[in-house]
């Protein structure tokens, strides 16, 4: 099953937050959120205390801009529409990127996100809002990691000997020049007190590897997914110690195009996947960096006279088509898939104003107690559209 994606110029009239059957696949609704921005992106679902599904994403002119914020839209129990959004940040000298949100075993509800200058990913750190209520209001900002350079986009997961596992991705910074993801490894910031410290672990031989999703499986035993800056294929490594510790990663059955996934274990003990099946290997589409339209405002050391032989990472690989893809062995293999969004995938200019870019990207899935499966993901820079599917629409 495909879906066809709307012309860029439709979709600010159809961000009303209203869910739509879709006509072309039963049991299946589609709504596109509401957002004062030009460009939104990076949405990431969780539920509330209360029941109510949240939506979390960035928005702005173009992502590296210091007008882009957080903003979250609410779908409350029963309801078919999403809220009209709430701006969560506002620094006006930074990015605030690629939000979540973590429903803490005290009951408090962490907003976490990361706050850059332009297209320094090096320099960004992770900031944090803290809610005592349930998610309904939220309090100061304060620093979560203050280490240039740490970006997260996964949900925490507490493991079962209690410990917060925050997966992490390290946007390490070479001299002389501009980031652009070439060294990026990962990382586990994990935490035994509730928060209140954490400690880094690496994750071994995971150069490439980022947006690292870890998944619980059973008792001390998790798998984790990642993106692949290299552009060839998901990454998957696992902990059978609860995360203290972590195999290097290594590919699995399905296409990475150098852009995020999120994975989900199903009340049916299958692993859900959202990505775009589409790699290096399908397009000869690239571009020099994320942050190509931006120009740096730092002075940099000149580069060293000698070429790099180092792999670079690879840009601009459409992402396209959105797909879901099921395992029932753990996340070893994925032999099935279904496409939830189709195009061309172009994503050579992240330029929202002119309804350049058309990509379908920065997936997120969660599932309800009744079953039911949420996803929500960027579509075409211009709007966060979420996708509500029935049990029986995947099967």
């Amino acid at each position: 099953m495909s879906f066809t994606g709307l012309p860029a110029d439709a979709i600010p009239g159809l961000m009303t937050g209203e869910i739509i059957a879709n006509p072309a696949q039963a049991g299946r609704g589609d709504a596109y959120l509401p957002s004062p921005c030009i460009q939104n992106h990076a949405a990431n679902l969780a539920f509330l205390p209360d029941g109510t599904l949240t939506c979390v994403w960035f928005g702005g002119t173009m992502e590296g801009m210091g007008d882009i914020s957080i903003y979250m839209s609410r779908l409350r129990p029963g309801a078919e529409r999403w809220s009209a959004p709430e701006k969560m940040s506002d620094d006006p000298a930074k990015s605030e990127q690629n939000p979540l949100l973590f429903n803490a075993p005290d009951g408090n509800v962490w907003l976490l996100y990361t706050s850059q200058t332009s297209g320094n990913q090096d320099g960004s750190v992770v900031k944090c809002r803290i809610s005592g209520d349930g998610g309904r209001t939220f309090g100061d900002v304060n620093v979560l990691c203050d280490l240039p350079g740490t970006f997260v986009r996964q949900p925490i997961i507490v493991n079962s000997r209690g410990t917060w596992l925050l997966p992490v991705f390290r946007c390490v910074g070479l001299p002389g020049e501009r980031w652009t993801g070439d060294a990026d490894t990962a990382a586990v910031l994990m935490s035994r007190d509730a928060g209140e410290s954490w400690t880094m672990t690496a994750v071994p031989e995971s150069l490439g590897a980022v947006h690292m999703n870890i998944v619980p499986l059973d008792g001390d035993n998790l798998v984790a997914f990642y993106r692949n800056r290299f552009s060839e294929y998901v990454l998957a490594s696992r902990s059978s110690d609860g995360g203290e510790s972590w195999s290097a990663p290594e590919p699995v059955n399905l296409p990475n195009n150098n852009s995020s996934i999120q994975a989900k274990k199903l009340k049916d003990d299958v692993i859900a996947m959202v990505y775009n099946h589409c790699n290096a290997s399908m397009s000869d589409a690239r571009r020099v960096s994320l942050y190509d339209e931006i120009e740096g405002d730092e002075e940099t050391v000149a580069a060293p006279e000698a070429p790099s032989e180092r792999r670079k990472a690879i840009w601009g690989v459409p992402r396209a088509p959105l797909s879901l893809a099921f395992s029932t062995d753990g996340g070893r293999s994925f032999p099935r898939h279904i496409d939830l969004d189709t195009g061309d995938g172009y994503c050579l200019s992240n330029n929202s104003k002119d309804s350049v870019n058309r990509e379908f990207s920065y997936p997120s899935i969660t599932q309800g107690s009744d079953g039911v499966v949420h996803i929500a993901y960027t579509y075409y820079r211009r709007a966060i559209k979420y996708v509500r599917l029935s049990a029986e629409a995947i099967s």
